[in-house]
């Protein structure tokens, strides 16, 4: 098999552990990065926002639409806040901890745009990144439990006698084992394991006289199963490890699926324990992560973040206007952080190069181009250097040829396949 050089393995586990090389980065070997990505360190704190609380609940027919109007306008600013500190502190991340907690809110996908509350929002982003690189069975059964999850599938509703089988179902089939590894009555049992919990102002809280206590037979176990137990019956099947795996490898090292022996070795890797940062040192160490085939277009978000890191710009820094054009283009080329379009999450691949999207891309990369220092961009090489390309095809060496201004070629480089495409 054909491999990639060591530079461009450095480039690549930048940009699939993080977001993209920072000036530097790609002077270090392959061992030293996967060392400050998947080692023990951690990132920085950069201080959490507050202010967060929901906005006092009036009942509809006591809301003018004044009250309405400014309670939305709360909700919105909150929103903005904890989106525009998020982006931060994946600018300034410097190890894997941010990239994983970027993966599993796209996993466990929740949005705000139901959940209507940032700090549940808030609490479910800081426990998956306290979790991003442990054991997954920890994550698994924090998010079954978690206030914004229940919520955003429906778990308040689920009562004895009067079960709701959307966690239940959503919780199999996309976030453990996948389709075709339950049946209908492990959904409808798995429910009865998920009733009780109600939403109080701070979090979910489980109510005890509406849980359905009693045997309840889920996955071939019988016994009397809480939300947790019926986690760690789902973990425990044989599907649930290749199942994981696999959605860890089509969006960090390739789309073509790992076949039976790689995924053998990453089991064993991953361990009883389903450990998580083990797994992806091992996905490191396969043959496909060097492979030149393993290209993956970059998600929005990534790609933005990568570009805020090459021009030394970070987000919280950036005015109120220009932070408003930063959501603006991300939200035009279909994503932004805490609105997954579905519990389902986000698609991949060449769904986000539709020319649409190319156009609010190259705004958004003018935009960002004109706020850095680009000084030392004077040719198509400097652009090249600036954002971590070891080089441009033919094609965009002439697309960028006639560009003179720094800006507008550091923005059309940003744009031009080598750059959008993870090599």
């Amino acid at each position: 098999m054909t491999e990639i050089s060591e530079r461009a393995v450095v480039r690549r586990l930048n940009d699939r552990f993080g977001f993209g090389p920072a000036p530097g980065d790609l002077d270090a070997g392959v061992d030293a990065t996967v060392r400050r990505l998947l080692g023990p360190a951690k990132d920085a704190a950069v201080p959490v926002p507050t202010g967060l609380e929901p906005p006092e609940t009036v009942k509809k027919k006591d809301q003018d639409k004044d009250a309405k109007k400014a309670a939305n306008k709360q909700r919105a600013a909150q929103e903005r806040k904890l989106t525009i500190w998020w982006l931060d502190r994946m600018v300034v991340s410097r190890t894997a901890g941010e990239r994983l907690t970027w993966f599993w809110h796209g996993h466990f996908a929740t949005s705000n745009q139901k959940v209507r509350n940032t700090a549940w929002m808030l609490a479910q982003n800081q426990t998956q990144r306290t979790l991003a690189l442990g054991r997954f069975g920890d994550l698994a059964q924090a998010m079954i439990v978690d206030t914004a999850m229940i919520r955003w599938l429906d778990g308040q509703k689920n009562r004895k006698g009067s079960p709701n089988e959307n966690l239940a179902r959503e919780f199999m089939e996309l976030f453990t084992l996948g389709i075709g590894h339950y049946q209908e009555a492990d959904v409808a049992q798995g429910a009865r394991c998920l009733t009780g919990w109600v939403l109080r102002k701070d979090a979910a809280t489980l109510q005890r006289r509406r849980f359905d206590t009693g045997s309840k037979t889920v996955l071939g176990r019988t016994g009397d199963f809480d939300a947790k137990g019926f986690a760690r019956l789902a973990l425990a099947q044989p599907a649930s490890a290749g199942f994981v795996i696999g959605r860890l490898w089509f969006r960090l090292v390739s789309a073509t699926p790992p076949d039976a022996a790689t995924v053998a070795r990453l089991t064993t890797a991953y361990g009883v324990n389903r450990d998580i940062r083990s797994l992806l040192t091992a996905m490191v160490a396969e043959g496909a992560f060097k492979d030149p085939a393993s290209s993956l277009v970059k998600e929005p978000v990534e790609w933005a973040v990568g570009l805020l890191r090459a021009l030394k710009l970070r987000p919280s820094k950036l005015e109120e206007k220009e932070q408003s054009k930063l959501l603006a283009g991300l939200r035009g080329m279909g994503q932004l952080p805490y609105r997954p379009p579905s519990v389902g999450g986000w698609p991949a691949g060449a769904s986000w190069l539709t020319t649409s999207a190319g156009v609010t891309r190259l705004q958004l990369a003018q935009q960002l181009a004109k706020k850095a220092d680009l000084s030392a961009v004077k040719d198509s090489q400097d652009a090249a250097a600036l954002l971590g390309v070891d080089g441009w095809s033919d094609r965009t060496k002439t697309a960028l040829a006639g560009v003179k201004d720094p800006a507008q070629l550091t923005a059309v480089a940003a744009c031009a396949p080598e750059y959008v495409v993870s090599g």
